[in-house]
């Protein structure tokens, strides 16, 4: 099948740039504040804000790649498009695709039970890991039943919620360091907590509170005029997140020490607002946090059903209708949602964080090395950026291996685990289903 067939049962020129930038944000801000922040200063100590803004710095030569790709050849697929470009119709292309969007339908589950964790402080009746999961199972189902309406719902959606989860945080962030008399003495006054090795690890798993601009190049076929504003819409988002996650992590450093950070990690925004709000601010933050996690959630599923219906289309995965009714995209939807509520049954947190990292990583080097040995000259990329983006994506993935390799083997062997089919699976299929590059 052409490249750009899949392109054509899209809604062309459907989403502006402020949407794309919406939906980006959207994504972003619903793992990067509310899902991370505890597990980030758990690994980085009191330096946990400067982790944030590590990510981003290599988040920004990351980017470069995709906004290169995106104003050659933009499209539904996005980053399937731009590994099919790199590599061909190949194992390579597929499973690296396959990486990326696992990785995605796995920060799909950890904003859900971020969802689920957030609610429940609303109510006097603890946090059961039932009641957590049941919330997030609850959320995933929406997300699909918002999805299979149209484009320009989806939009309007992304716009209120971006409008209302940037004021929110932000009045949260300003508050809180006003609440701490406009001082970061909490933090400075503690040890590190962190060694160096830790601290590479807590960049990379804040390095999923940005990865979520990747989103937006999914989108590359109905975002009007592409070969311009998907690289604008990434950049943009990129800024906003990395303003936003400064403000907040300090504002939460200001007003917790590190161990109540911790100890209250799943939910510490929450914890963050008591002592600067009281409980007024708590149900403020919740809300925020409520509204950031549910349009994060649709916009993830958006973008990454997106790229599964365009990698049916390249013939590098297979597809079953199994009975349902409608297209490819909304089967798609269907199976991204199922994948993320196995998902949130069966890993918590501070697993699914992780696991998420690692695919995404060896997704992102595959991005960058296929560039630079393939296309690099056709986009006129820069070889400098291209290798300086490899060898820090390379620092984080050996540090993130490294800190859960001495506590937490559990997500290497489902890391192995998961590489081994995506990438054995992928080429059982090419075998036997050769079709044309």
């Amino acid at each position: 099948m052409s490249e750009h067939a899949h392109d054509q049962q899209y809604e062309k020129n459907s989403l502006s740039l402020g949407g794309a930038v919406a939906m980006g944000t959207g994504v972003m801000i619903g793992a990067g504040i509310f899902a991370l922040t505890g597990q980030v200063a758990e690994l980085a100590g009191v330096w946990f804000p400067l982790a944030f803004l590590a990510a981003a710095v290599v988040a920004g030569f990351s980017a470069y790649s995709y906004v290169k790709m995106a104003n050659a050849y933009p499209s539904a697929g996005g980053i399937a498009m731009f590994l099919r470009k790199a590599y061909g119709r190949s194992v390579m292309t597929g499973a690296c695709a396959l990486l990326m969007y696992f990785s995605m339908v796995i920060n799909e589950s950890l904003v859900a039970r971020t969802f689920g964790t957030y609610a429940l402080e609303l109510f006097d009746v603890g946090k059961p890991e039932w009641l957590v999961v049941t919330l997030a199972v609850g959320l995933l189902v929406v997300a699909l039943l918002v999805n299979i309406l149209s484009n320009s719902v989806i939009e309007r959606l992304s716009y209120l919620t971006a409008f209302l989860k940037i004021g929110g945080i932000a009045v949260f962030a300003v508050g809180g360091l006003w609440a701490a008399g406009l001082s970061v003495g909490s933090l400075t006054a503690q040890g590190s907590g962190a060694t160096p090795g830790s601290f590479l690890g807590a960049t990379a798993l804040a390095l999923l509170a940005f990865k979520g601009f990747t989103t937006i190049t999914n989108s590359g076929g109905e975002i009007t005029d592409p070969h311009r504003n998907v690289g604008r819409a990434i950049i943009i988002a990129l800024l906003i997140c990395l303003a936003l996650y400064l403000l907040v992590s300090v504002a939460v450093g200001a007003n917790l020490s590190i161990d109540a950070i911790i100890q209250a990690r799943d939910y510490a925004l929450a914890e963050a607002a008591r002592p600067a709000f009281g409980d007024a601010g708590l149900w403020f933050t919740v809300v925020f946090a409520i509204i950031a996690t549910v349009s994060g959630v649709i916009a993830s599923v958006f973008a990454v059903s997106r790229m599964l219906a365009m990698l049916t289309d390249m013939e590098l995965v297979p597809h079953r209708h199994f009975g349902m009714p409608g297209d490819i995209q909304k089967h798609t939807l269907v199976y991204t949602v199922v994948f993320a509520i196995v998902l949130t049954l069966f890993f918590d947190l501070s697993r699914i964080a992780a696991l998420g990292a690692i695919f995404y990583i060896i997704m992102d080097m595959a991005i960058h090395w296929g560039i630079l040995r393939h296309v690099r000259d056709d986009i006129d990329a820069a070889r400098w950026v291209l290798i300086t983006a490899l060898v820090l994506d390379a620092v984080l993935l050996v540090a993130l291996i490294a800190v859960k390799a001495s506590d937490d083997r559990v997500v290497i062997y489902a890391a192995v685990a998961g590489l081994a089919i995506i990438f054995a699976g992928e080429r059982l299929f090419l075998r036997h289903h050769p079709g044309e590059d």
